[in-house]
Parts: structure tokens; C-alpha cells; sequence
């Protein structure tokens, strides 16, 4: 590993972001994050889905009327005396149109260290706006602000595409540091760092790097009494064409071996079924104890390190 640390700070990448305009791929802003860190390899693990969120809004030749459709509806409402009429009837004259942004967020990855959780990950929202539809439908006009700010029946218009693609950060999470401060308000091991410890201590992180097919997406929700807990979850990334593990209930031995072991190599490292398990992602729960009672009986085939994994999560099942 490099001796200099990583360093790329969230206004470093804030400023990348405004400053790259994406193309038909992402290698220019991969290319420059890259070249402020040329010691530690940078890539994209994973593309999010696409989304979309609410807009602007534009005018019929697509100038900007405003960024935030929600904060110019207010607004707006209250300069007509808060009359929702008035408001609908400016919005028909000025034959006014809803945005919608529609993007996808990327995932960057840079590995600081041999362990499981030894990374660096990079968000980063790729996103573009088009239009989406008439700001009222005139032959259903909204009932109340609610409405007119996200219809139940909007009246659509041929799409076209306002200004060029950007790119926003979100956010930076150094991992090893994040799972540290997820402990802490954890009393049990949180199962995600349960995860990354059963990688650290198996065959996996012997031939693997947990972040080329695992990344993480932290989140927040809200307690019992309305607190804000901020979580994680681990997310599979693979794009190889993994087979389902097929029912292994009546399996043993050779036969049994071998299924796990077509299973580990076309995912790309020993003892992944163990983690796509505890995924739950293709392979199902009950082949831990399957294997666990193969492996106590007349088989051994497992490294003692699986073994003693293993043997752990029958005894403290776990899930993530």
C-alpha cells in the first residue's frame, strides 16, 4: 500500500464535480479524481439504478423560470394572496413547465488497506433534467397545493432535455472509520461489521478484496421516539453472471463440494456463497447448516478458518 494517505476532502470533490462535465462515460471525472491520488487505483464499482426527483421549472422554449419547482410554488402562491386560482390561472398564461431530474448515482471505490474495510468510497450523483409535463393540466386542474406541486394526472408533453448532464457529490465515506462510529451505538456487533470481520478471518480475504464485489450505502432513519439513527447496509456489486446456488438440502460429500466450489469460483473467490448467504442474494439460508452438518460428519473440505466461520454464524445466525 502507498505510503502517502489518501486524501480527498468533500469540497476537493464538490469542486470536481462543478468543474467536469460529464461525456458518454464517466472516464474524464474518474481520470481527474485519479490523477490527485496517483498512488492509490480509483474505480467505479457500481452504477446505481435511475431515479427521478421533482424539478425546475422552464418555459415553452425551455428558459429557466426556476431550479426548485417545490420553493417557486410557495413562493409564487403567496405573491397571488395565496389564491389558488390566481396561481394556476399565471401558470396557464405563461404556459408554464415541470422538471424532472433523473440521474444515477456512481459509487468510487479506493482500497487504503488489506482488510475488508480498509476503503474509501466516493458518491457521486450523475443526474440531468428534462421536461415532464404541463405545470397544470387544464383539463384537470389541481384541487390544492399539494397537487399542483406533484399531480395525480398530469398533462405530459413531448420530452426534451434542458441544459447538459452534471455531476453532484454526495458524499465521502471513509469505511473503516464509519463502521467505528456505527459500533458505538451498537451494544451487539453490527451485523455489517460482523460481515466484514467473517471476510477478514476467512479464505475470501486470502485471494479478494471485499470492495471489487461490496460496497456499503449508509443511511438514516428514525427511531422509536423520533431520534435519527444513521445505519449501513452492505451492497453486492458483482457483475459476473453468478448462478443461483441450487436447493443443496439432500447433498453431501463430493457432490455437495463441488456445487459450493462451481459457485466460489464463478462469483471469483473461496467461500463466497458463505457471504452471498448471509446476503441473502442467491443462496439460501438453510445451506449453512447443510454444510456445517456435511462438514461435522465424514467430509472435511473446508479450510479450518471457514470452518470456524461457519461454525460461529450456526451457533449466532446472522443476516445483512
Amino acid at each position: 500500500m502507498a505510503d502517502q494517505p489518501f486524501h480527498l476532502d468533500g469540497q476537493q470533490l464538490a469542486k470536481i464535480c462543478k468543474q467536469t462535465v460529464p461525456g458518454q462515460d464517466d472516464e474524464l471525472l474518474l481520470a481527474t479524481l485519479q490523477a490527485l491520488n496517483p498512488d492509490y487505483p480509483i474505480r467505479l464499482a457500481r452504477k446505481g439504478d435511475e431515479w427521478y426527483r421533482l424539478g425546475g421549472i422552464v418555459d415553452m422554449e425551455g428558459n429557466r423560470i426556476a431550479s426548485n419547482l417545490i420553493e417557486w410554488t410557495e413562493r409564487t402562491y403567496i405573491e397571488c394572496g395565496k389564491n389558488l386560482q390566481t396561481l394556476i390561472d399565471h401558470a396557464r398564461d405563461q404556459k408554464l413547465i415541470a422538471t424532472r431530474q433523473t440521474g444515477n448515482t456512481l459509487h468510487f471505490v479506493v482500497q487504503t488497506g488489506s482488510k475488508a474495510e480498509e476503503f474509501v468510497q466516493i458518491d457521486i450523483d450523475k443526474t440531468h433534467e428534462m421536461s415532464d409535463r404541463l405545470l397544470v393540466n387544464k383539463h384537470n386542474p389541481p384541487e390544492d397545493l399539494e397537487e399542483f406541486i406533484d399531480p395525480l394526472d398530469p398533462e405530459c408533453i413531448e420530452t426534451f432535455f434542458i441544459g447538459t448532464s452534471r455531476y453532484s457529490y454526495r458524499r465521502k465515506t471513509d469505511v473503516a472509520i464509519f463502521m467505528e462510529e456505527i459500533n458505538k451505538y451498537h451494544i451487539e456487533e453490527h451485523p455489517v461489521q460482523r460481515f466484514m470481520d467473517d471476510w477478514n478471518r476467512s479464505s475470501a480475504l486470502q485471494k479478494a478484496v471485499l470492495s471489487d464485489d461490496w460496497i456499503v450505502r449508509p443511511f438514516r432513519h428514525t427511531g422509536r421516539f423520533g431520534e435519527q439513527i444513521i445505519n449501513v447496509e452492505i451492497v453486492n456489486t458483482q457483475q459476473k453472471n453468478v448462478p443461483q446456488l441450487d436447493d443443496i438440502q439432500g447433498k453431501k460429500g463430493v457432490s455437495l463440494h463441488n456445487l459450493l466450489t462451481r459457485f466460489d469460483r464463478q462469483a471469483g473467490y473461496p467461500f463466497a456463497w458463505f457471504f452471498y448467504m448471509v446476503k441473502g442474494k442467491l443462496v439460501s439460508t438453510h445451506s449453512g447448516l447443510t454444510v456445517f452438518k456435511d462438514i461435522s460428519g465424514d467430509f472435511s473440505y473446508l479450510p479450518e478458518r471457514d470452518v470456524a466461520v461457519l461454525k460461529d454464524w450456526v451457533s449466532t445466525p446472522y443476516s445483512v
